[in-house]
């Protein structure tokens, strides 16, 4: 069947797999494309008449489909476009907008704030929820508002950068109860002519004096090509869901701890300051040190042999796979370090309802 609107049509039994960097779980029940806001209404029109939930689908970068799908509607995100806001600090992005068009156009126009966060694959609508981060920089630090549509109240609402409750990998949007969020609209206010952050080892030592922040996104995908973080289609090293776990923020005084027990002639273990008094240490690391790499896999599924955090689908791999891998590095690292590994990626489909 193949329900068609001015703006949208409804599919059904569509594959998901090839719409997801990872590449594996099953079909969607139902599927529309919404390029503006009155598609998407008609979209969710229809998902009301019957009764069924609905997952907003992205970039696809950072999901696990279940291998029996999804029974309910997908919307795929495609409400796209970028304009500058009056102040010339801002910049407003439609939900679907590819994110690393919108990091090139904040670099061109020499506004500061996400230079470090080119690269990443996704959309403008999936940064917020997750508050994506790398090198020092989060969404959460420069996001102004969000424009979303409530499902529950059936009305659009813009949340300014508090209501947002950004924290650590998390928002409002992905806690308890903001699945009933659509997010259609986000606008970053930006720092004209600010300098490029180089916060992390990784991009100081590239650098022997100030960097334009062109050079610094340069860097960073330098970088993730390398560690087999930037998306690429056809490498197999590509087929992944990006940073599979969070890095774990815990006590100083258990860092310290877990040093002790180590004893001389280890490595340091790497940490970083985190809110709150905490510190954050690389997941990556205690894999490693855990004797995890790339011979470790499940099925199809394998730890990559760029990235400890990544999680790579070799071929044939299956949902099943990834999550029997997800157990088998999750276990191993807690006999080791007494450390609980939190996955990043959303998982849909795997419960009677999602929405």
């Amino acid at each position: 069947m193949r329900k068609q609107g001015a703006r949208w049509t409804v599919e059904e039994e569509v594959p998901l797999a090839p719409l997801t960097t990872l590449g594996v779980g099953g079909a969607a029940r139902f599927f529309a494309r919404v390029a503006d806001e009155e598609a998407l209404m008609d979209a969710l029109e229809f998902a009301r008449a019957r009764a069924c939930p609905v997952f907003v689908l992205g970039g696809g970068s950072n999901i696990i489909v279940s291998d029996r799908g999804f029974e309910g509607l997908v919307l795929k995100m495609e409400i796209t476009g970028i304009r500058p806001g009056a102040d010339g600090a801002t910049l407003h992005a439609g939900a679907g907008t590819e994110w690393d068009l919108l990091v090139r156009s904040a670099v061109e126009r020499r506004l500061a704030g996400i230079e470090c966060l080119g690269g990443i694959p996704g959309t403008a609508g999936a940064v917020p929820i997750q508050n994506v981060g790398a090198y020092g920089q989060e969404a959460g630090d420069v996001v102004a508002g969000v424009r979303a549509w409530d499902q529950e109240e059936g009305a659009f609402r813009l949340f300014d950068r508090d209501a947002c409750t950004f924290g650590y990998r998390s928002s409002l949007f992905n806690q308890p109860g903001g699945r009933r969020y659509i997010i259609v609209e986000v606008s970053l206010r930006l720092r004209p002519g600010g300098g490029a952050r180089i916060d992390y080892p990784d991009l100081r030592e590239r650098f022997a004096s100030p960097p334009a922040l062109a050079e610094v996104r340069d860097a960073v995908m330098a970088i993730r090509r390398a560690k087999g973080m930037a998306w690429s289609p056809g490498h197999p090293e590509s087929r992944s869901a990006g940073s599979f776990f969070k890095n774990p923020v815990l006590p100083a005084a258990t860092v310290e701890a877990l040093e002790e027990v180590l004893g001389p002639g280890t490595d340091r273990i790497p940490r970083f300051p985190a809110p709150g008094g905490g510190v954050k240490v690389p997941a990556a690391w205690l894999i490693t040190h855990a004797g995890l790499g790339p011979e470790t896999s499940s099925g199809g599924a394998a730890i990559s042999t760029r990235h400890a955090l990544a999680i790579v689908n070799r071929g044939a791999a299956t949902s099943g796979d990834i999550l029997d891998l997800m157990a088998k590095i999750q276990r191993r690292v807690r006999e080791a370090w007494g450390v609980d590994l939190e996955p990043e990626p959303i998982f849909v489909g795997f419960e009677p309802c999602i929405g």
